[in-house]
């Protein structure tokens, strides 16, 4: 159980989850695609009667915030994107626009099953309207990372002083 620890005693602080085990399914929206006959696929016996879909990205941790950010600085965090399907996936970014002062840095290329991608996302913190008279500005964007079975949203968050 959770709430107790190995000697049986109620625990004081909150367990917390492993990476590996934090890692989801973000929002997404599966591709319409028909097979591709070319594709990694893999055709074993044991996965010719599985149901279910074995071609799949996590995301670790399924979404950013990076806080509140002064303004005219650069900032980075890392996400990774990881294979938990039976074949080798391609994938590739779509940059957010330039006015939202986000970039994802990564290294194109297939990622074999169960091996995983990092993703570097940075932010320069800019504000471009200077009508907010609480001094921040709010900067909310949703990468999107299309791959061959599905087009999945990251989300990043960040406030500007």
């Amino acid at each position: 159980s959770l709430l107790v620890n190995a000697a049986g005693q109620p625990r004081k602080e909150k367990v917390t989850l492993p990476s590996c085990l934090q890692g989801s399914r973000p929002r997404s929206i599966p591709n319409k695609k028909i097979e591709d006959p070319v594709a990694g696929k893999v055709n074993t016996s044991s996965l010719a009667t599985a149901r279910q879909q074995l071609s799949d990205f996590h995301l670790i941790p399924p979404r950013v915030t990076f806080g509140v950010l002064k303004e005219g600085c650069t900032y980075a965090a890392t996400v990774i994107l990881k294979n938990v399907g039976v074949n080798f996936l391609r994938f590739r970014v779509k940059q957010p626009p330039p006015h939202t002062g986000l970039r994802v840095v990564y290294t194109p290329g297939p990622v074999v099953a169960g091996l995983q991608v990092e993703l570097e996302i940075e932010i320069f913190a800019r504000v471009i309207g200077g009508g907010n008279t609480a001094g921040l500005e709010d900067v909310s964007h949703d990468i999107e990372i299309l791959t061959e079975t599905a087009t999945l949203f990251l989300p990043v968050r960040a406030n500007i002083l």
